[in-house]
């Protein structure tokens, strides 16, 4: 699992997000960033030490470069220390991460290293829950493309971060024809979905090829053309058994629509190799993070 702060999306999103809570130099007057607040109060020589750690329940850790990228994008001099890895699991009040620096560059740094935190956390938290409860059949866990705008590299690293396996990231990096696709394919004729994958094969021959279908007509239909991945959507229980036995040694299947943790394991227990839940990215809400410190 790499870092997520290797990606260019990751490091120009964290200036975003700083430049969104304490302006630009076009807009305030201060040399790079204001916090007027703190410049109005607080010693410019005053340090701070602190610690970021999970109240409540605890955590599955997602965020930790990122909340060190920000403070060090506000102050390089900031000392971060990471205590729990990125996937390791937090009890409440143990040490995620401490810090330590000028006390200015912590409070202009702090809101925005725990709303990255807080969500990232509530993410791979989430994604642990369905992995822990599908792990007897080793169904993959996916995530969708129902993301936070500008967002998606941070969301789909928690993912990762929860044991959880990241579907494509965009609509670059695979065909997935679903039924608005199909729809307006040559007239959707159900009966001719091996064409439509033939179709993106010779649009797109290095890219997977995967079918959404509703019924055990469309999945005969689409495996004629041996698609990589075959979604199941808003299948019946026996339906899903159905299309998995036919899919068996030519496609892989994904079940989708609406799975929640309570038949999680029910659908896994189907064979499917896959279950994608859009729930983990746009429902997964936060973790309640403190970040505490003090002036030394």
């Amino acid at each position: 699992m790499k870092d997520v702060m290797l990606s260019s999306r990751a490091k120009a999103a964290v200036r975003l997000a700083l430049d969104e809570d304490l302006c630009s130099a076009t807009d305030a007057k201060a040399s790079l960033w204001c916090d007027a607040t703190s410049i109005a109060l607080v010693d410019p020589a005053a340090v701070a030490t602190g610690e970021i750690h999970p109240k409540g329940a605890g955590c599955v850790v997602a965020g930790t470069t990122v909340a060190r990228a920000v403070m060090k994008v506000v102050d390089p001099k900031i000392k971060v220390t990471i205590l729990k890895k990125d996937g390791e699991f937090a009890k409440p009040g143990e040490q995620i991460l401490t810090f330590r620096g000028k006390a200015r560059s912590i409070l202009a740094a702090e809101r925005t290293a725990l709303n990255f935190m807080q969500r990232m956390c509530a993410t791979a938290t989430l994604a642990r829950k369905f992995v822990d409860a599908t792990k007897r059949y080793g169904t993959l866990i996916l995530d969708t493309r129902k993301t936070t705008p500008g967002l998606r590299v941070f969301e789909k690293y928690a993912v990762l971060c929860g044991g959880g396996t990241n579907h494509r990231m965009g609509m670059y990096d695979r065909v997935l024809m679903k039924d608005n696709h199909r729809r307006l394919w040559k007239g959707g004729n159900p009966d001719e979905l091996d064409q439509a994958v033939v179709a993106a094969r010779k649009a797109f021959p290095k890219l997977d090829v995967e079918v959404e279908v509703e019924s055990l007509r469309e999945c005969k239909s689409a495996l004629k053309a041996k698609p990589e991945w075959i979604m199941l959507d808003n299948m019946s229980i026996a339906d899903m058994k159905k299309c998995v036995k036919m899919c068996k040694g030519i496609s892989k299947t994904e079940a989708s629509g609406g799975i929640t943790l309570d038949r999680a394991k029910e659908v896994a227990s189907t064979g499917v190799t896959a279950i994608s839940l859009g729930c983990l990215t746009h429902s997964a809400g936060s973790v309640d993070l403190s970040l505490e410190w003090s002036a030394v």
